[in-house]
């Protein structure tokens, strides 16, 4: 049986869908924006988050009533739920600003109904897969300023000493910044974003950066380099610290790699189904794939179920699924440290 088999056969029932709009200044300098869908029926409620980076696709989803996805019904099963979202246009007034968002959607309601037929039946993720919910270590996922600095390091190591960190490396890292975050020794991951384009986070393929952070942080994993010509034999003798996070979306992509992985970040959103998601980590276990999750400046219950499937799947991992106080330009002095404990009697989705 797989994990999905697991949960596939789970009845739920919808009657009534709702959003609700969230947003946050973050410490990468924009305003995020996220919807939360919640499903109810039977007394229970499941939640989910939309983190579809462009504020327009928001906009335009509060314009149209809650129940223009027509959602409200029986289900005899999880899957015949996810199944009937193929035919669902989840953005009904205009085509989203880019189109991984429509993966980002329709995992928000994925979820909410994955969390509603767990509480519908009286059971909760970790349970229902026959797994137990682990203490979880993350990593704090921060970006350095412009110009970049080793300030918003230090003022998190100053609240934890032991705090660890996923990076993203620019052109504009200089060997002395990278020397004296070295010298920390709390760098987990160097998130190079040589995948992404038309975003405001694009880094080119950088022969002169590239070779500074291999070097420089001879421990850390790399995270979705851009290889050409010129940087691709920097990674010989590496592959194995090789990550990858933007291209992956389900199994098929795994498979379409310049190699096999060693790392692969996991971001349920990006996979869209339920069933996408599970298959892959069942196919990345297989292959004795190291994987760790990823977060999405999530606002709402998006950081909770990051935090509980990696609690689930993945706990010893260097996830990047810390509390979103992490996120704010200036972080409350109370913030939780590594490893999250999960809490007390769980349902549906809660970590």
């Amino acid at each position: 049986m797989t994990i999905f088999d697991r949960v596939a056969h789970l009845p739920l029932t919808v009657d009534t869908v709702s959003t609700t709009r969230r947003e946050s200044d973050t410490s990468s300098g924009f305003l995020r924006k996220t919807t939360l869908f919640s499903l109810s029926g039977d007394g229970e409620r499941g939640q989910g988050e939309d983190v579809t980076y462009d504020a327009e696709d928001h906009d335009a989803l509060a314009e149209v009533s809650d129940d223009v996805f027509g959602l409200e019904g029986r289900y005899d099963s999880f899957a015949d739920f996810s199944a009937s979202l193929d035919d669902v246009n989840l953005f009904p007034t205009k085509d989203p600003e880019r189109e991984t968002s429509r993966h980002y959607r329709r995992w928000a309601l994925e979820s909410a109904g994955l969390d509603l037929a767990l509480r519908q039946n009286d059971t909760d993720l970790a349970t229902a897969v026959g797994r137990e919910r682990d203490p979880v270590r993350f990593v704090v996922s921060t970006r350095l300023g412009d110009p970049p600095s080793a300030e918003r390091v230090e003022m998190l190591l100053d609240h934890d000493p032991d705090c660890q960190f996923k990076l993203d490396p620019t052109s504009e890292w200089d060997d002395a910044l990278v020397t004296t975050l070295a010298d920390y020794d709390c760098v987990r991951i160097l998130d190079l974003k040589g995948m992404y384009e038309g975003t405001d986070v694009d880094q080119a393929p950088d022969l002169e950066l590239y070779d500074r952070v291999i070097n420089g942080f001879s421990e850390a994993v790399i995270e979705d380099p851009a290889f050409t010509d010129e940087t691709r034999p920097l990674f010989d003798g590496h592959e194995g610290r090789v990550s990858w996070d933007y291209p992956i979306t389900g199994v098929e992509s795994v498979d379409e790699l310049p190699f096999e992985p060693s790392w692969l970040n996991i971001k349920p959103s990006r996979f869209g189904t339920v069933e996408s998601l599970f298959d892959t980590i069942e196919y990345a276990d297989e292959r004795s794939i190291s994987l760790y999750g990823g977060g999405q400046f999530e606002l709402d219950v998006g950081r909770d179920h990051i935090q509980l499937l990696a609690s689930v799947f993945y706990p010893d991992g260097p996830n990047d699924v810390a509390p979103s106080g992490y996120n704010l330009p200036d972080p409350p002095a109370d913030l939780a440290v590594s490893p999250l404990e999960p809490g007390d009697d769980p349902s549906g989705l809660d970590f």
